[in-house]
């Protein structure tokens, strides 16, 4: 396993961390399943262990709480919170009343004294930097949160992020937690280059792009995977843009074929390689599906490979752009670019 800094904290962080959504009823994964992994992925050296307040209504972190337990001192933890935590409209959001109450909830389901990363899941359009940094900072004056950082901000928010922080005194978000895969390259167009700018750690989600990149799904076989159970309209291949990652995941087997390559090494090794990506977020249901990730770890792409991957996604490219979670909501709702 490689190690990074994560960002400018001087906090040395695993290059494959141990995503825990699927922990619990999203993953159908059990308590016994979740210790195992947390286990295995431990004594292969991954020190970072990524969930959320909103995974399975709160279950993963309770899972990973109880998994963790006896060695907390060695595990660099994250969760987050701002997505909705039932019915209540102030159940969600990154208002001051809400995180206050989202963390304390958290540090109880984990059965911590605090979290080492405490990441805003969304930008929240209505609720200001200022409330939701000068929060933050209480927090991290507190002692329950060591850092705080955001997860799929746009950039434009990310830039502003950091001069409320600057401005008013605050501290400010020191990691960005992106979604980023070979299938869905937009955030090099803008995101990237605002994280380096900034000096912002780097964690991408979702590196295998919902299991497109796992070597599951290629063309003439039937999509059965645990996402495309409950998220079908992403893999329907009736669907133009579903289509277009097909045919490029068929693209890249060869690309990998070539390599003496599985497809998630090709994958987790293209993502990892990026100079502004700190880490790769890895999300397994099972010990096998831990396995055959964990073989990436110290995978390093060759100039040539990276070079073909390019031939087949473009870099800045989004194969479904539809899907990202930055968009500016006046692009997706015409009521809001008209008077």
């Amino acid at each position: 396993m490689q190690y990074r800094s994560l960002g400018r904290t001087g906090v040395q962080v695993s290059t494959l961390v141990l995503g825990a959504m699927n922990f619990g009823s999203i993953g159908r994964t059990s308590q016994d399943e979740a210790t195992a992994i947390v286990d295995a992925a431990l004594d292969a050296g991954i020190n970072l262990i990524d969930t959320a307040d909103i995974y399975s209504g709160g279950e993963s972190e309770e899972m990973v709480g109880r998994a963790i337990a006896g060695r907390r001192d060695d595990i660099v933890l994250a969760t987050k919170a701002n997505s909705p935590m039932g019915d209540d409209p102030n159940h969600r959001g990154s208002s001051r009343r809400w995180l206050v109450t989202a963390l304390d909830n958290s540090l109880r389901r984990l059965n911590v004294d605090h979290v080492d990363l405490y990441q805003i899941h969304r930008w929240d359009p209505s609720t200001s930097d200022e409330e939701t940094l000068s929060a933050l900072t209480d927090l991290q004056r507190a002692g329950k949160i060591r850092y705080f950082g955001s997860s799929t901000f746009p950039a434009y928010r990310l830039v502003q992020a950091q001069w409320a922080a600057r401005d008013n005194h605050l501290g400010r978000y020191v990691t960005e937690q992106p979604s980023y895969s070979i299938l869905q390259r937009g955030i090099e167009t803008h995101v990237l280059p605002v994280t380096e700018q900034y000096g912002l750690g780097v964690l991408a989600w979702s590196p295998l792009a919902s299991g497109w990149l796992s070597g599951a799904i290629r063309q003439g076989q039937e999509i059965a995977t645990n996402r495309s159970a409950f998220m079908p309209q992403r893999f329907d291949t009736t669907i133009p843009a579903n289509r277009a990652r097909l045919d490029a995941v068929e693209r890249l087997a060869t690309v990998a074929d070539e390599a003496g390559l599985t497809m998630i090494q090709l994958a987790l090794g293209f993502v990892t390689a990026h100079p502004a990506v700190t880490s790769a977020i890895i999300g397994p249901r099972t010990l096998d599906h831990l396995h055959s990730q964990l073989a990436a770890a110290d995978t390093v792409l060759t100039a040539d490979v990276l070079d073909a991957i390019v031939a087949i996604v473009a870099p800045g490219t989004d194969l479904a752009a539809d899907e990202k979670f930055d968009t500016p909501p006046a692009l997706l709702d015409p009521s809001l670019r008209r008077r």
